[in-house]
């Protein structure tokens, strides 16, 4: 097989041929994937804004979508053939051990699933049946995107048709959060970025108007928009403290709630008025949109195909795997919406 492996941190990937996996184990699954998404988890990674990383080096990835060729001791959700999502967040079936693959006398390190590989050994209750009609390059954001932004709303928010919100950060979980935001029927529905290519996406995708928050204030432009108030709900996916604070700022007092997906790199902290969390306000991370892939997956997959999560929309920036650090790197400069890996 091919992976692109992280021997240092702050430094490119590696591509290397020529891994060897071991066979499936209890639990454990093994995969050919077509393709895989970028999330800035890796760029984190990558780059070193978890800190200290212990498990160099080591393959990374967590989201992606591939065929079944073999099955382990005790697998009963999946078999040999089946179309596979694969993603982070635990679903049901056995939690297989940690991977170990093998490179010249070189052992490499894994987790329970990774995706920036042309095949993955991966734990049974990392993987979901791909549900049929959705291509593999949509089915790639049933992995991380869909389920943490549009669980953000479905599981986490619940907006009632007519409720206000906002979005801060328009990648690949902004945006499908804008989407289920849309198909909630929230008005109005709020974009903030920097970056006018995703504005425009996010009229696209369903906002009722847009703030470039390079231009202007927009905690400001949000309240103006809502007659001072604030929105009902606001979503953060940045990546940053300051739109984490920017979004709790702009929703409104006495049940207004701000849900953030991103990660500010290790050590940062979000500062926030001790008030408005006394006057109703609430602020809370989310840990994948609360999803259970075995009940959101499909959920969302139908979403797609009845036109209410338009998530090709996302999919504008399309790399081989030998391009994997040019695509992490359009990740961290904001100018990529979800890199999609064709491996």
């Amino acid at each position: 097989m091919k992976a692109a492996v992280l021997f240092r941190t702050g430094a490119p990937l590696r591509i290397l041929d020529a891994v060897e996996a071991p066979p499936p184990g209890r639990g454990q699954v093994f995969v050919a994937l077509s393709h895989a998404g970028v999330c800035h988890s890796q760029v984190m990674e990558v780059r070193g804004g978890r800190g200290p990383d212990p498990y160099l080096p080591h393959l990374l990835g967590h989201e992606g979508v591939g065929r079944v060729l073999a099955v382990g001791e005790g697998v009963t959700r999946v078999v040999p053939g089946d179309r596979v999502v694969l993603g982070w967040i635990k679903g049901q079936g056995l939690d297989a051990d940690s991977v170990r693959y093998r490179w010249r006398d070189l052992d490499l390190n894994a987790g329970a699933v990774t995706t920036f590989n042309t095949h993955a050994l991966v734990a049974e209750n990392r993987c979901q049946p791909l549900p049929d009609g959705v291509p593999d390059e949509i089915g790639v954001l049933l992995g991380c995107a869909a389920p943490t932004g549009a669980g953000i709303v479905t599981n986490e928010l619940k907006p009632a048709p007519g409720a206000s919100a906002a979005v801060f950060g328009l990648g690949g979980i902004g945006l499908t959060a804008l989407m289920a935001l849309a198909a909630a029927g929230c008005d109005p529905i709020i974009a903030v970025d920097v970056a006018p290519a995703k504005l425009q996406a996010a009229l696209d995708c369903g906002a009722t108007h847009v703030i470039d928050a390079s231009r202007e204030d927009p905690v400001a432009a949000v309240r103006s928009l809502t007659s001072g108030r604030g929105v009902d709900c606001a979503v953060e996916a940045a990546g940053r403290v300051q739109t984490i604070e920017q979004a709790f700022d702009s929703t409104r007092k006495f049940g207004g709630q701000c849900v953030f997906a991103s990660h500010p790199p290790a050590g940062q902290k979000v500062s926030v008025d001790p008030h408005d969390l006394i006057s109703g306000k609430g602020l809370k991370g989310t840990w994948g949109g609360a999803s259970v892939p075995d009940r959101d997956v499909p959920l969302f997959a139908s979403m797609y195909l009845d036109g209410k999560l338009p998530l090709e929309r996302l999919l504008r920036d399309r790399y081989e795997l030998e391009e994997i650090n040019q695509a992490i790197d359009s990740l961290a400069a904001g100018s990529a919406f979800r890199p999609l890996i064709r491996l």
